[in-house]
């Protein structure tokens, strides 16, 4: 699923190219070629962005064509299209209930319909995709929380059966909008592991538990059966974009690993259980690249248990010290929980669950000493995944009141992501356009955002830059335009050894290809 330098360029630059060929230049743009006015490419950029902002067809063909880097908060299961999710529900024979809009396996009940019914009944199709997702939906007496969390119950079975099927998609939806990477977030393993841990049972002394765990090879099995599934998924993904074939989908040449998801909300045996997993899923096998804990932050047992599972994370952190975290943290609200639950769930995370990205962060106001909290993450590098739209629709938090600016006047390291951008019905796209419009960010802030969501992605080997503020080359590529299609002999050696600093260097060339496209365009 890796791609080349070249060839991940060559595929930005010619996207790029033809979204932009495709409309009439903007009515400010200078005969010549370009935008009115000297500056710099990137000054120039800005000014054609600005042209564009009340044209709808120009500002989406702008942000689009724009490279995106990587995605890195995305939950497979909540990033794949609702229509796909039905489509697989009608294949499998799933039924769903009339009233709640719940699938589950056939025979079908008293009660439920079956999914091929969406077929032919598009009020029920309408119902269905509704139920499954946040389209249309208006917030009364169920809160935009608790319809978008619950949305996973209802098309739950429709999205285990065929993960290469989503994921296929999924990378595909990534790759033509200009995103060369992604990690996407899945439950490793989930029933063994559920199994192993109901038979184990909780042990607070956690050195003990890991070994029970570990006793009669058990944790062994589990991790064997996540490896086969993963194996199974690749298979299934590749075969549905026919990523071996002569003419492979754009998915193909995208970049994906895996970060394993444990369940927060559960009980103290089953959620140590899943970090054991996802760590050593990460020791072995190089598609797992982090842990994370997923579920609502505010769920009762995710809050009694915050603590805990720090500690389990800290713990697990001496053991696995080369193992990735990534934490959802702050994904929370005034009158979501009590106020004493808003004030430490970001720095715990990052002091006691070695955090080194944080998902969220939205309660950064409420948090002890925000200012504190704020030069801690800027001084460790720990960046923000920031879901815009996630927190909008869940949260009910935008705009002035989200805390996206005040993280980056702090220099803080923040990265645009999806969430579930089948949930809620966006894109990668969506999420850029709303941070530019609503921020009022220029060009080079949209470029570092791409480039923040690269640096801080969990790939092996060196960062193409020496300064992850200002984003310097290393010394071999110092003496190099970065991006240029022939780096210098030391720099191409740097390349060739570092999946990260290639496609650093392949997105640079990106950025190369989208200014000259811009620029160049005539009226």
């Amino acid at each position: 699923m890796i791609r080349t330098r070249r060839a991940t360029a060559a595929a930005l630059a010619a996207g790029a190219a033809l979204l932009l060929s495709l409309l009439p230049a903007p009515a400010s743009a200078h005969p010549g070629g370009g935008t009115p006015g000297g500056g710099t490419p990137e000054d120039r950029v800005t000014r054609y962005l600005h042209a564009v902002r009340d044209r709808p067809a120009e500002l989406r063909a702008f942000f689009a064509a724009l490279p995106k880097g990587a995605d890195l908060h995305n939950h497979l299961s909540g990033a794949a299209s609702t229509e796909l999710l039905l489509q697989i529900a009608v294949e499998e024979g799933l039924c769903i209930d009339r009233v709640t809009s719940t699938a589950d396996f056939g025979p079908c009940k008293e009660g439920s319909r079956p999914a091929a019914d969406t077929t032919t009944d598009e009020d029920f199709r309408l119902q269905v995709i509704r139920a499954w997702s946040m389209q249309d939906f208006v917030p009364g007496a169920e809160s935009g929380h608790d319809h978008f969390f619950a949305t996973f119950g209802k098309f739950g079975p429709a999205s285990w059966t065929q993960p290469g099927r989503l994921l296929a998609e999924v990378a595909d939806t990534a790759a033509t909008q200009h995103q060369s990477y992604l990690e996407t977030m899945i439950t490793p393993a989930s029933d063994a592991a559920a199994a192993l841990a109901a038979k184990v049972g909780f042990d607070s002394d956690l050195e003990q538990l890991r070994q029970k765990l570990l006793a009669d090879d058990g944790l062994g099995q589990v991790v064997r059966t996540a490896v086969a599934e993963a194996d199974a998924t690749e298979a299934e993904y590749r075969a549905t974009a026919h990523c071996d074939g002569p003419d492979p989908a754009p998915g193909c040449a995208l970049t994906v690993r895996f970060i394993s998801q444990a369940s927060r909300a559960s009980t103290p045996a089953r959620v140590f259980t899943q970090l054991l997993v996802g760590m050593e899923l990460a020791r072995q096998d190089p598609r797992f690249v982090a842990v994370n804990l997923v579920q609502p932050e505010d769920a009762p047992a995710a809050l009694e248990n915050y603590r805990l599972q720090m500690q389990m994370l800290d713990y697990l952190h001496g053991i696995y010290p080369q193992g990735h975290i990534t934490l959802h943290a702050g994904e929370l609200t005034p009158g979501l929980v009590k106020p004493e639950d808003l004030r430490f769930h970001i720095r715990e995370a990052v002091l006691t669950g070695h955090a080194e990205r944080i998902g969220h962060g939205v309660d950064l106001a409420y948090e002890d000493d925000p200012q504190g909290l704020l030069r801690l993450l800027a001084e460790r590098h720990v960046a923000i995944e920031v879901p815009l739209t996630s927190n909008a629709q869940i949260l009910g938090v935008s705009g002035p009141d989200h805390p996206f600016p005040r993280y980056r006047a702090a220099g803080v390291p923040v990265a645009l992501a999806t969430d579930d951008p089948g949930v809620s019905r966006s894109d990668i796209t969506a999420e850029y356009q709303r941070a530019a419009l609503t921020y009022d960010l220029d060009y080079p802030a949209l470029r570092d955002l791409a480039r923040a969501s690269l640096e801080y992605a969990f790939l092996p080997g060196r960062s193409l830059w020496a300064d992850r503020d200002g984003y310097r080359p290393v010394a071999e590529c110092a003496g190099d335009e970065p991006g240029t299609e022939h780096p210098s002999a030391g720099c191409a050696a740097v390349l060739a050894g570092s999946p990260k600093a290639e496609l650093e260097w392949a997105q640079e060339c990106g950025f190369r290809s989208f200014e000259a496209g811009i620029l160049g365009r005539r009226s």
